[in-house]
């Protein structure tokens, strides 16, 4: 699963690569809960990287579908 993240003031965004299994549901909770608390948003990528967010300075959250789910090609819906 892909993770978009927007940052304040900058026009750049981080993007993460999390793991196959990711549950989107735990994500979107752990997005959630920093957003609330006012704390660093930490995730972890495929390669073992871990990110981490100050929830502050976050503008904007975007999860997207996974690499293996990107259809590519002629007549891809």
């Amino acid at each position: 699963m892909d993770i978009h993240i927007g940052i304040v003031q900058s026009m750049k965004e981080i993007d993460v690569e999390l793991p196959d299994g990711a549950d989107r549901d735990q994500i979107m909770g752990e997005v959630e809960a920093a957003l609330a608390g006012d704390s660093v948003l930490w995730l972890t990528d495929r390669k073992g990287r871990r990110v981490g967010v100050p929830a502050s300075r976050i503008a904007y959250v975007e999860l997207g579908r996974s690499s293996s789910e990107r259809v590519v090609g002629f007549g891809a819906a």
